[in-house]
This record gives C-alpha cells, sequence and structure tokens, in this order.
C-alpha cells in the first residue's frame, strides 16, 4: 500500500495526498455486519450543543469483533479486506469453519487467503488473538482487552501497536504507544501484531470540503473573536491568548492535567507516559 499525490488540476488537488487502497475490496459490507448510523450533527433539539461537529457523509457502522474469544479453537479464513469509514484502521471479513461470517481489524501484513485463530491455542502469527499472559515478551499486540471479556478498548487505531514488557503472577505489563508501561490481566485477550494501513497519518486532506465529508465543521480562533463570546477575544490589533490560555469555557488549555491523582486505575500505571 502506497501514498498517493494528486496532480495539481485544482488548488485543493495540488497538495492533496491520500492512500492507495486498490487492494481492499469493491463490494458492499456484508449486510447483517451494518447498522444504520444515525446522525446528531452537535445539535440538542435544534441548537449547538457540540462545537465543530455537523454535516459528513451518510455512513453505515460496520459491527466490529473486538472480543473474539467466544470463537476459540475455530479457525478463520480472511476472505476480504475492507474500508471501514467510521476508523482510520481497514478491516478484514472472516469465515469461520461453522460457517459464521465477522469483521476484525485488519492488521498489518494480514492476507486475503490467510488463516486465524483465537484462543490459548492458537500459534504466535499476525491476527491470531491470544490471553496476554500466552504471548512471549517482546511482542507486538494491539486491541488489547481492559478487563477479561470485555473487549478490545486501547490500540485500535491505524498503525499503532502495543508490546508486552513482562509477565508476573497473573498480570502482564504492556507498553502502550503513549509510552505509559500499565499492567493488564493475564487474561485479557490481545491480538498479534500492529494495526494496518499505517500511511494514514500521511493523508493531507487537501481542501476544507474533505474535511466536511468527514462531519467536521470549521474552527474560528478565540483570538479572532469578540471579547465577550472567547476568554482571548477583544483588544485592539492582533492580541495573544495571555499568560494562562483558556478554551471557550474558561478552562485552562494547553497542558493543563485533568487526570484526578486519586483515580481508582492509578494503580494499574507502572510507568507513566511522562516518565524520562
Amino acid at each position: 500500500m502506497k501514498i498517493k499525490r494528486h496532480k495539481p488540476t485544482s488548488p485543493g488537488q495540488r497538495s492533496r495526498v491520500t492512500v492507495n487502497n486498490k487492494h481492499l475490496s469493491k463490494k458492499r459490507p456484508v449486510k447483517k455486519l451494518t447498522v444504520t448510523l444515525t446522525k446528531h450533527a452537535g445539535r440538542s433539539r435544534g441548537t449547538i450543543s457540540v462545537r465543530h461537529q455537523g454535516g459528513g457523509h451518510k455512513r453505515l457502522y460496520r459491527i466490529i469483533d473486538f472480543k473474539r474469544s467466544d470463537k476459540t479453537g475455530v479457525a478463520a479464513e480472511v476472505i476480504a479486506l475492507e474500508y471501514d469509514p467510521n476508523r482510520s484502521a481497514n478491516i478484514a471479513l472472516l469465515k469461520y469453519e461453522d460457517g459464521e461470517v465477522r469483521y476484525i481489524l485488519a492488521p498489518k501484513g494480514l492476507m486475503v487467503g490467510a488463516s486465524v485463530m483465537s484462543g490459548s491455542s492458537a500459534k504466535i502469527e499476525t491476527g491470531n488473538a491470544l490471553p496476554l499472559g500466552d504471548i512471549p515478551v517482546g511482542m507486538e499486540v494491539h486491541n488489547v482487552e481492559m478487563s477479561p471479556g470485555q473487549g478490545g478498548k486501547v490500540v485500535r487505531s491505524a498503525g499503532q501497536s502495543a508490546r508486552v514488557m513482562a509477565i508476573d503472577e497473573g498480570w502482564v505489563h504492556v507498553k502502550l504507544p503513549s509510552g505509559e508501561v500499565r499492567k493488564f490481566d493475564a487474561r485479557c485477550y490481545a491480538t498479534i501484531g500492529a494495526v494496518g494501513n499505517s500511511e494514514h497519518a500521511q493523508r493531507v486532506l487537501g481542501k476544507a470540503g474533505a474535511s466536511r465529508h468527514l462531519g467536521k465543521r470549521p474552527q474560528v480562533r478565540g483570538t479572532a473573536m469578540a471579547a465577550g463570546d472567547h476568554k482571548h477575544g477583544g483588544g485592539e490589533g492582533r492580541t495573544g491568548t495571555g499568560r494562562v490560555p483558556r478554551t471557550v469555557y474558561g478552562k485552562a488549555a494547553y497542558g493543563k492535567r485533568t487526570r484526578k491523582k486519586n483515580k481508582k486505575s492509578n494503580r494499574y500505571v507502572v510507568k507513566s507516559r511522562r516518565d524520562k
């Protein structure tokens, strides 16, 4: 998969960079694995309640199997790789030996025709899902569960991966993409390999319309607003943000730590992402 640069036939195309998805299936998604995605447009009773949201292309939500723990020991064949408009990663369509089909996140290097499996007996190969306690130290994983049986919650975006650092008495130390090292229950499932479509980070939308298609409305700088509309607004000519930059709601912005000191999950953090 490679990056595609467009011919400068217009100002919007001049700097536009997209991902070449020729290897993905052109067929429509499996109907029974999709549901209608209701739009809310950032509004409540017609009044904007969430800024910068609205519009966008109509989508169908693909039902992704983030658990995979209820199909232990059943082999599945990858029959298609597909685009998913609801996430940065691509998805893979699996057909199990019992005839059931499901979508999973497509790992890097997974090809059509490959065989994948979940469970403790599965091999350490890309696309297989195993409990963290059965994965060797140093292995790259993604789609990691926070609690056993909950389904994958972290490391799910394109190109991301975590690394198994240590196994200790029912707990597994995993280094997350942020640099944080965190303890996970050894029974939590994770998928071998990194998430595919790593070129997603190199996209350049190139024009405002591309952002509108994603459902994003324009943002206005606080310093460009009137004094009554934003803490940064008002004044003669161009003015800065002041010593303590604020959001439109008056909260401190740009680096203010908001995590609670006594948060229960702090006991699972072995090393903070800020530790050198």
